[in-house]
């Protein structure tokens, strides 16, 4: 069985990872216990729906969603898992606003792991939520 990742260990992997670290995503709190991990992630022109609307387009958030739910399971695994499905559900509009992205690990099993992720805007209203299952098994 892997080491559990932690904060350092799961932000060094985010700033390793050229696609990741260009969405900036910042650490800001793992807990192994409740199998929960809480991300940030900054509003940049790139991230707009059209230009200078500051409206985040959807892509970069089903990122974030995806990301983060990946390495709430991870986290527990000790490494990054690939996708088996993901999806996501739009609430409202995200505009001039960073995002928090709060992971819960439904499952972990041997095979298959599942996450959901509520994206947060920064006055706490419910932008967009997300479920993921990720492949679970080693692949060594």
């Amino acid at each position: 069985m892997s080491a559990q990742l932690n904060a350092v260990d799961i932000q060094a992997k985010f700033d390793g990872s050229p696609f990741i670290a260009w969405l900036d995503l910042s650490v800001r709190n793992v807990d192994h216990e409740q199998g929960e991990l809480t991300v940030v992630a900054p509003f940049r022109p790139e991230f707009e729906r059209g230009a200078q609307s500051g409206q985040w387009h959807g892509g970069p958030l089903a990122a974030v969603i995806d990301t983060v739910g990946d390495f709430a399971v991870g986290m527990l695994l000790g490494r990054g898992l690939p996708t088996i499905n993901f999806r996501v559900d739009y609430l409202r509009p995200a505009i001039n606003t960073s995002l928090t992205a709060v992971a819960r690990v439904r499952r972990n099993g041997r095979s298959v792991g599942v996450a959901d992720v509520d994206l947060y805007n920064d006055q706490g209203a419910l932008v967009a939520i997300g479920r993921a299952t990720y492949a679970t098994l080693s692949q060594g």
